[in-house]
């Protein structure tokens, strides 16, 4: 019989609302299960915890800070939560559906993902956390199986039912933590505290696992995992796969170091860091995938479930201080931990016992006695000053010193040291950042502690994208490690549609690394309508297509009909055009100036048609009938310049 049909809540109507139809998964908390709001008529999960979970308030309380918590995410990479309530016992969250596998799945059925297609998905994942960071929330179980990929592949992280408030995430008051050992962080395992860093080291642990097919540090039990993070690093993923570019080795040490001050801030910092790598390994590379493991058994989420589950057949919470079997399926699981447990001392294997002393069972002399004594005395002593308590002390604060007066001060704490150099935002240049071993930790009487000194804020020159396409522009900011500003985007006659303009700063200028660059990206030429100005004076034409964002050009010719100093004619006409553009506007000079033709002594008809030709009109004046028909003399007289169409007068006898 399938879990589904087996299951007693499918087909049932919870909370008069949902109804449910097929069960998804079975988780530590909750069970997920596909139902239908009848409501608004949409598919969703429902997320109901187990029922003896919610018989303890603090785990009830977890569970809905779920729903507010990640209700007051709003990303397109994050599972959105719609509504949360209870209908009698039954606690229920109800969450954005999602068609598709999660990453698990992908992993189980592929081994290991390409280069490319593994940086794509951890820059997805952290682009999602990095909203959640910034909203102040840690997911606190950052794994695979709460990476979700929909039908169209986009990614989504799922299930921030562990998330807290920055400001609140401790465990201190229950003295356990929950989380996936295989992905825990060291600070999370060793002191229950967990803030952006800690989802950083997950990733970095999920990003080694797509690579390889394997998690980085693992044991037989989950006490023997966790202790292997806390006491040990994050080996490189060449040593494995040697072909894979040492700037992925870097961004998994960046984003795994132990050390919490040595590890990236957050997931907006870890994303800059993946994302610069990722420009530069080359397409080959990128499209590279390692040989996946052998592996002898897949695992499933019901083969995790059955193994956390007593024999009764319903899943417990497991005890916080027995020892957990693990194989794949619970390395992948959430579990409760000891906090603390693991920083000193390594965890029971089977070949271990503790044994108590027991108590005198005859009389010893008093002699064997004091030898005793004065044996578990040295003894003692010995263990005190060179293993125990005794042979540390704690490493002062010189936080904000100068480096002369920071090595002065742990000097005199009889601690030897050794000076290095980072850029930091906050703290001014020559000023010490913090100390290795940090402030008020256990170091050795005499040992080194590394005094870390700021250069000050890193500065870093802008680059120049001057009439790149906006992707690559944009994508060369980011890789010099600035934030992107805002984006403008004016018309420009010389800069192509879709290519940047300028940057503010500008490019070359020398700046924090953290200040954000403006970009104007070009929206090509600015369309306008050119005005018609025939008839206008040359003046007025002029303004006019000035204004209107255009360039004159004049031209001049006569004109028998329009007057000096007018438009007569406009090319190209009224119509759109582009801010530049240049117009041709011709002026009329008047009417063409020319001399009178000498008709003088000509017949009448000769002289007619001589200054009709000519452009002129004709009169004619007879003196005494113009017998002879000769032209005796005109008016105005030969060779005066006169405008052509003015009437010439011919007195003819």
């Amino acid at each position: 019989m399938s879990a589904s049909l087996a299951d007693p809540l499918v087909g049932r109507l919870v909370d008069g609302r949902y109804e449910v139809t097929a069960r998804i998964a079975r988780g530590g908390m909750a069970t997920v299960y596909r139902a239908v709001d009848r409501r608004l008529d949409r598919e969703v999960a429902l997320k109901i915890m187990h029922p003896h979970l919610a018989e303890g308030s603090d785990v009830v309380a977890r569970f809905r800070r779920e729903a507010r918590a990640a209700a007051r995410l709003t990303h397109p990479g994050i599972v959105g939560v719609y509504d949360q309530g209870s209908d009698g016992d039954t606690a229920y969250l109800t969450l954005e559906h999602v068609d598709g596998p999660n990453l698990r799945a992908v992993l189980q059925e592929q081994g290991t993902l390409p280069l490319g297609e593994a940086l794509d998905l951890i820059e997805a994942v952290l682009d999602a956390l990095a909203a959640a960071h910034s909203a102040g929330l840690v997911h606190r179980d950052v794994k695979p199986e709460n990476v979700l990929i929909n039908a169209d592949g986009r990614v989504k992280v799922a299930d921030f039912g562990l998330a807290r408030a920055v400001t609140e995430a401790t465990a201190a008051t229950t003295g356990t933590v929950l989380g996936t050992v295989a992905y825990l962080s060291p600070e999370i395992v060793t002191a229950g505290i967990a803030d952006a860093r800690a989802d950083v080291y997950a990733c970095g642990v999920m990003l080694y696992e797509l690579l390889t097919g394997e998690q980085p540090l693992n044991g037989e039990t989950a006490i023997q995992t966790a202790y292997r993070h806390v006491h040990e690093d994050i080996p490189s993923p060449s040593t494995d796969v040697p072909w894979l570019p040492v700037d992925v080795d870097d961004v998994i040490a960046s984003m795994t170091a132990r050390d919490v001050d040595e590890r990236l801030a957050d997931a907006r910092a870890a994303l800059v860091l993946v994302r610069r790598a990722h420009l530069q390994i080359d397409d080959e590379t990128l499209a590279r995938r390692a040989e996946p493991p052998e592996r002898t058994s897949p695992g499933t989420d019901d083969a995790m479930t059955s193994a956390l589950a007593p024999s009764g057949g319903r899943a417990e919470a497991p005890d916080a201080g027995a020892t957990q079997v693990i194989g794949i399926a619970t390395s992948s699981s959430t579990v409760a931990l000891p906090i603390g447990a693991f920083t000193n001392a390594r965890p029971a294997t089977g070949g271990e016992r503790t044994e108590a002393a027991a108590p005198a069972r005859r009389r010893w002399s008093r002699l064997v006695t004091v030898l005793l004594a004065i044996l578990v005395l040295g003894v003692g002593t010995w263990w005190w000053l060179s293993m125990g308590p005794g042979a540390y002390t704690t490493v002062p604060d010189v936080s904000g010193s100068s480096t002369e007066e920071a090595v002065a001060t742990l000097g005199a704490a009889g601690l030897t040291t050794s000076v290095s150099e980072e850029y930091d935002d906050d703290v001014p240049e020559g000023l010490v950042v913090t100390t290795d071993p940090g402030p008020g930790q256990p170091v050795l009487k005499k040992g080194e502690v590394s005094v870390i000194v700021s250069l000050g804020i890193l500065m870093v020159e802008v680059p120049d994208t001057a009439g790149m396409p906006e992707t690559e522009a944009l994508a060369a900011i980011d890789a010099a490690g600035f934030p992107v500003g805002d984006i403008t985007r004016p018309y420009d006659m010389e800069i192509p549609e879709g290519s940047v303009v300028s940057t503010s700063p500008a490019a070359g200028d020398v700046v924090p690394h953290s200040q954000p660059v403006n970009v104007a990206i070009s929206k090509g030429r600015e369309p306008v309508e050119i005005p018609s100005v025939v008839g206008a004076t040359r003046e007025t034409a002029e303004a006019e297509l000035t204004a209107a964002g255009l360039v004159p050009e004049v031209a001049t010719d006569f004109s028998d009909t329009v007057p000096a100093g007018s438009v007569m004619a406009q090319d190209p006409p009224s119509g759109p055009a582009f801010r530049g553009d240049k117009v041709t506007i011709t002026v009329s000079d008047g009417p063409r100036i020319i001399p009178v033709p000498d008709v003088v002594g000509k017949q009448v008809a000769e002289a007619e048609r001589i200054l009709r030709q000519a452009g002129f009109d004709v009169r004619i004046e007879r003196v005494l009938g113009g017998f002879f028909g000769t032209v005796r003399s005109s008016s105005p007289p030969a060779g005066t310049r006169i405008p052509r169409g003015t009437t010439v007068v011919l007195t003819v006898v």
